[in-house]
């Protein structure tokens, strides 16, 4: 168990760092979930399933939800196409 968390770990400090250094947005926002997903993998090893679907929900799901229309609107306001993305 303690293999997995600590694989989880070095796969979340991963994701933090390649949200940052990403120049495409888009691939931001995906790191961003797959981070928020982890985290609540973490939180439900750690014995605590109500943050854990928290996070899933909140991090994983309405603010990457919300991520992906902001950046849909910059895109349109700057009149980008979607193949150029």
């Amino acid at each position: 168990m303690i293999v997995l968390e600590i694989i989880l770990l070095l796969f979340l400090v991963f994701c933090a760092v390649a949200a940052v250094v990403t120049k495409r947005l888009v691939a931001s926002v995906i790191i961003f979930m797959s981070y928020s997903s982890v985290m609540a993998i973490l939180w439900f090893l750690l014995e605590s399933p109500d943050l854990a679907i928290t996070e899933a929900a909140v991090g994983a799901g309405v603010t990457s939800l919300l991520f992906f229309l902001a950046l849909r609107r910059v895109n349109a306001l700057k009149g980008v196409d979607k193949d150029e993305e």
